[in-house]
């Protein structure tokens, strides 16, 4: 036990007695870490502004039997872009959350680090329409739920893909029709995000398409983790 350095990204926070506060972190290196701001809730607190989603963070902890302690915390990124439009932030939330349901604590996992951290970049760099969704779905390849999008899980078919079958975990052919319908333009932009065209992607505007997309990707997410994203409801009631 002792102190340790890492850099992170601050998923969520709630309030402990009348000063300290729980800071939940996705970290580099150690996973997810819950760990103790004590006194970031007075006024003059040193860092307590800095230990606020979505910030990118340097850190010194001390590691503790059940929680960590911060002694030390230094600004990458306040994601200033996010944090100064509430549409952006309610979608940044979303994904955290995501995060926050997907990461063990004091397991690391660099590729969901990285993929949570190049998103919030992304949302801040230009806000396209698939970043939050395009998220949710690379995350599920991580997870090991890529979802067929080229082919039919049925029979194999790359032709006539008309549905998408959320319990099947892809698409269908016309032949096997069952799920969701999907259009030919949403279809290939589930294709450009999963086949290696993610850039191409986030920078399509806001269209029908895109809204499919949108859907597909929040009842896959929630169906993976079997609950409701609460800022998905958010956005949806907004």
């Amino acid at each position: 036990m002792g102190l340790y350095r890492d850099e992170g990204i601050v998923l969520r926070t709630h309030k402990l007695g009348e000063a300290d506060r729980i800071v939940s972190i996705l970290t580099r290196g150690h996973g997810k870490v819950r760990a103790v701001a004590k006194g970031v809730r007075k006024t003059k607190s040193r860092f307590g502004a800095r230990l606020e989603p979505p910030t990118h963070l340097q850190l010194l902890l001390y590691e503790g039997r059940e929680l960590d302690i911060v002694t030390q915390a230094e600004t990458i990124d306040h994601f200033r872009a996010i944090r100064d439009d509430l549409d952006r932030l309610t979608r940044a939330v979303s994904m955290l959350e995501a995060a926050d349901q997907l990461s063990l604590e004091g397991e690391s996992n660099p590729a969901l680090y990285q993929m949570l951290l190049g998103a919030l970049r992304a949302l801040a760099g230009h806000s396209g329409p698939l970043v939050v969704p395009a998220f949710y779905l690379k995350v599920l390849a991580l997870e090991g739920y890529r979802p067929t999008v080229d082919s039919c899980i049925e029979c194999g078919s790359t032709s006539e893909l008309v549905a998408f079958d959320l319990d099947g975990g892809g698409t269908r052919c016309s032949l096997h029709r069952a799920g969701t319908a999907v259009t030919a333009e949403a279809l290939g932009l589930l294709q450009d995000i999963l086949g290696g065209r993610l850039g191409a992607a986030l920078n399509v505007v806001a269209s029908a398409a895109t809204v499919e997309i949108d859907h597909l990707a929040v009842r896959s997410i929630e169906h993976h983790l079997e609950r409701r994203l609460r800022s998905v409801a958010i956005l949806d009631h907004g």
